[in-house]
């Protein structure tokens, strides 16, 4: 039996549930449960191969015992053609409706998804979306460390399920290339670079600490020679500060920007805050603010009206000085985004722990914004909140400050474990949970480590094509496959349900369910691999399992492309 008009048999199967019961669920005022009930696979064997609480969310929503209630709903059910063709019914328990698959309708939804190939569980939406998201945005003052890399897997991977899922992605690396600690590491370059020719030369108090300034120091020496001797003793001049803040962060910058190429992370675009002050930005955003109600002198400072937005506070825009805060370069930056010609309509932003006091205060301004920027083009601002990663080695956890230098840093945590376990263990947590990253344990060549687990099936599975292929096995027509083994459905309904768990890992911001589910399915197939012979069966049932086996590849494939992990073919 094949699909028709449908992506995948799961979402098929739900519209079929959906059209069947929605002329009742009308008749009982509740016609909205048609669109948001619930879909899932048995909880345990012998309870069919899917169920709902259907009837029990309608039980409680009428005030009618939800097992008379499930009994109407299976009764509309059975009414549907399409419906009784794939299935048989049965009301369990309280109130659950179970399903049992026949056969036919899963050997060929093997078929239908099989037949999809790599775009198995990829979107076609209603609305497709123009996203940008920015991730990673580090200050170019040292290199990347182990928190940066798990923002850059996450909105890598975050990015991968979004455009696989139909929408248009652009990603940016916004460079905090201007203010305060830029000036401190042109300072810090600057006395490092004299402590290079031999001059007596002291750190600033809150200078920028560790080996990797020295080597920043030791590149530029190399480069001018001494001829900036005289401008860095006694003190750094102006000049020299700017200088070294300049070269400093392009070497820094190109540093970057190769890691991540290493780290499989690419960005369309990488944005300077310097541009921003090279064309007064801040202050013209500032001055377009000043209106009825937006802004307030207070103190000799300009005050931007956030509590008017939901914000705990006023924030000051323009200090009593008359310098522009990094808030204000912010709303430039966003307004900036706000009014591209691509016409964004979400701005996602993945940020730091420490950035969770940002949040109402940027949302705020956003609103702020809104009267400049035509309706019809007004973003929605979407931020994500990311948390800490500790690292443990020797079942030790490693201590970390940028500024002393003491940080594991991206290259170290890829010389170490390599850039698919670092990628796989880095998304594996929910983005909002810390986490501890297990060096040892992702070293380990075994089931014990889960990106070798999950990328061994696809190897094993690989070498059964091979094999295959090499014996000149001929497939035959496989309709009427019948007396499917307990793995072998449990093996067909993990992966046919791949289409829902890359849907809900990027309507929920979560790719960290596809390494779970990378090693549900694992785990599936490793079960039926041991317990149904794929080339030694009878020749019907040869041919259906090797085609099986093809889809469980392809989608594990595809489950670890978007987590930019690789599916090496043998180990």
């Amino acid at each position: 039996m094949v699909m028709q008009d449908s992506a995948d048999f799961i979402s098929f199967f739900y519209k079929l549930v959906s059209e069947a019961v929605r002329g009742l669920l009308a008749g009982w005022g509740i016609e909205k449960l048609a669109d948001m009930y619930t879909l899932e696979p048995a909880s345990r064997r012998g309870h069919g191969d899917l169920a709902t609480s259907m009837a029990l969310v309608a039980s409680g929503m009428i005030n009618h015992p939800p097992r008379q209630l499930a009994e109407e709903l299976v009764a509309a059910m059975q009414a549907n053609q399409g419906l009784k063709e794939l299935t048989r019914f049965e009301v369990a328990g309280p109130g659950f409706i179970n399903f049992f698959l026949k056969e036919d309708a899963l050997v060929g939804a093997v078929g239908s998804a099989l037949a999809l190939g790599t775009h198995f569980g990829s979107g076609d939406p209603d609305h497709p979306e123009k996203i940008l998201l920015e991730f990673v945005s580090a200050n170019p003052t040292g290199q990347l460390h182990v928190g940066h890399a798990r923002y850059a897997a996450y909105g890598d991977s975050l990015k991968r399920v979004l455009a696989f899922l139909g929408h248009d992605v652009t990603t940016e690396f916004y460079i905090n290339d201007y203010g305060a600690q830029m000036e401190i590491f042109g300072r810090s370059l600057a006395a490092r670079y004299a402590q290079t020719l031999g001059l007596e030369a002291e750190l600033p108090v809150d200078g920028y600490r560790g080996d990797y300034p020295r080597r920043v120091a030791a590149r530029i020496a190399g480069e001018i020679g001494d001829r900036l001797r005289d401008e860095v003793t006694p003190a750094p001049s102006a000049a020299a500060i700017d200088f070294f803040r300049e070269r400093g962060c392009e070497i820094v910058l190109a540093e970057m920007k190769a890691e991540l190429d290493g780290f499989r992370v690419d960005f369309d675009s990488w944005f300077s805050e310097a541009s921003l002050y090279a064309v007064g930005a801040a202050q013209k955003i500032v001055d377009k603010l000043k209106g009825p109600g937006e802004t307030e002198t207070r103190e000799g400072a300009l005050w931007l009206k956030t509590t008017r937005y939901g914000d705990d506070k006023d924030r000051v825009l323009i200090r009593k000085h008359g310098e522009p805060t990094y808030f204000a370069s912010d709303i430039a930056y966003h307004f900036d985004k706000a009014t591209r010609p691509q016409h964004f309509n979400r701005l996602i932003n993945i940020w730091g722990a420490d950035h969770h006091g940002y949040v109402a205060r940027m949302k705020a301004a956003m609103q702020a914004l809104e009267p400049l920027v035509p309706e019809n083009e007004r973003p929605q601002l979407e931020i994500i909140i990311g948390q800490l990663v500790n690292v443990i080695e020797r079942g030790e956890r490693r201590q970390m400050s940028k500024r002393k230098g003491t940080m594991v840093t991206l290259k170290e945590l890829l010389t170490g474990i390599g850039v698919d376990a670092a990628r796989f263990f880095l998304v594996d947590r929910s983005h909002d949970s810390a986490m501890d990253l297990d060096m040892e344990k992702a070293k380990l060549k075994s089931e014990e480590n889960p990106v070798y687990y999950v990328q061994y099936a696809h190897a094993r599975i690989c070498s059964i094509v091979r094999k295959a292929e090499a014996d000149g096995f001929r497939m035959i027509n496989y309709d009427g496959y019948s007396g499917l083994s307990n793995q072998e459905r449990q093996l067909i309904m993990d992966v046919l349900f791949f289409p829902q768990v890359v849907d809900g890992a990027g309507r929920m911001r979560e790719p960290h369910r596809l390494t779970a589910y990378g090693r549900a399915l694992a785990a599936s197939f490793h079960v039926f691999y041991h317990n149904c012979p794929v080339l030694g069966a009878e020749p019907q049932a040869a041919s259906f399992r090797l085609d099986l086996c093809r889809l469980v590849r392809s989608t594990i494939a595809t489950s670890l492309e978007l987590i930019g992990v690789s599916a090496p073919q043998s180990m």
